[in-house]
C-alpha cells in the first residue's frame, strides 16, 4: 500500500499513507473532512511551503514561521477548479527592498521547478480509473 482511501462511513473517507498519516475527506459541507477539492487546494499550498521552507527560513530566521493561503476560482455549479492561488504570508520586515524581491524571485523560481503538485496542475495530465469487472 501506497496510498489508499477506504469508506469509514456515509460520506467519511479516511486517506492513509504507509508511513502510519491519515486524513478524513468527504464531501463539500461534511464535518470534520476535508473535500477532495480543498486536498487538491491544500496540496498545493502545502508543495509550495515545503518548497520554500528553507529559502525563507535561511533569509528570514530558522525559527520563522509563516502561512501559505490558498483560494480557488470555480464558476457556480462546476465540478471542476478553474484557478488555483497560492499566498505566501511571511514576515520580511528584517530584509530590505531589494532582498525581499531577490527572496520572492527565488521562492517563486524554486516552485516554477520543484513543486510536484503545481507543476502538475498546471500542465494538466490524464487521471485513470479501474473498476473490478470493467
Amino acid at each position: 500500500m501506497a496510498l489508499e482511501v477506504q469508506r469509514e462511513g456515509k460520506h467519511v473517507f479516511v486517506g492513509r499513507n504507509e508511513r502510519g498519516a491519515d486524513v478524513k475527506v468527504g464531501r463539500k459541507g461534511q464535518e470534520g473532512v476535508f473535500s477532495p477539492a480543498e486536498l487538491l487546494q491544500i496540496a498545493a499550498a502545502g508543495c509550495a511551503a515545503v518548497t520554500a521552507e528553507e529559502l525563507i527560513t535561511r533569509r528570514v530566521g530558522e525559527d520563522s514561521k509563516f502561512r501559505v493561503g490558498v483560494t480557488a476560482d470555480r464558476r457556480e455549479d462546476a465540478w471542476e477548479l478553474d484557478a488555483v492561488h497560492v499566498a505566501f504570508d511571511v514576515d520580511v520586515s528584517v530584509l530590505d527592498a531589494d532582498q525581499r524581491a531577490a527572496l520572492a524571485g527565488a521562492v517563486d523560481r524554486a516552485i516554477e521547478r520543484l513543486c510536484t503538485v503545481s507543476r502538475t496542475l498546471k500542465k494538466g495530465i490524464p487521471v485513470t480509473e479501474s473498476f473490478p469487472g470493467a
